[in-house]
């Protein structure tokens, strides 16, 4: 198989995946449009693929959206099947991808610790800014 095949194959089943989400194709009511498919990898024998989704839908929610795409991989994988025409098509797997509400979550907690030094800052007096040296007129 090609080096670039596989990568390759990966990218068009996340956009594939996503399309049919974004769409409303998949059926089952647990399948929110919120959810993003971020990455899929499909094995070098092309007959498994995970699907990592994530969403910042509670908890909940996201795993019970993972469940209704588990239960509609089938119809998925029909689907997709007939636009890529590969020769083996790999098995879905829907994963729940903790990775970006994950990084979201950090960012938040950066921002926050930013303007507690800030506001920390700002209560102390800057030093840059609190000069107490004296005025000396400019002897031009």
């Amino acid at each position: 198989m090609g080096q670039y095949r596989l990568p390759r194959l990966n990218d068009q089943l996340r956009d594939e995946i996503s399309k049919l989400i974004l769409h409303g194709d998949v059926k089952d009511p647990r399948v929110s449009t919120f959810l993003s498919v971020n990455r899929a990898e499909v094995t070098s024998d092309l007959s498994y693929a995970k699907v990592y989704v994530s969403s910042f839908l509670p908890d909940g929610q996201l795993r019970k959206g993972v469940a209704g795409l588990n239960a509609a991989a089938g119809f998925i994988q029909r689907e997709i099947a007939r636009k890529l025409r590969i020769y083996k098509f790999p098995k879905l797997q829907f994963v729940v991808d903790e990775g970006m509400r994950s990084g979201f979550d950090m960012v938040q907690k950066l921002t926050a610790l930013e303007r507690e030094e800030n506001e920390r800052a700002a209560g102390a007096g800057n030093p840059e800014t609190d000069d107490d040296s004296p005025d000396f007129p400019d002897s031009n």
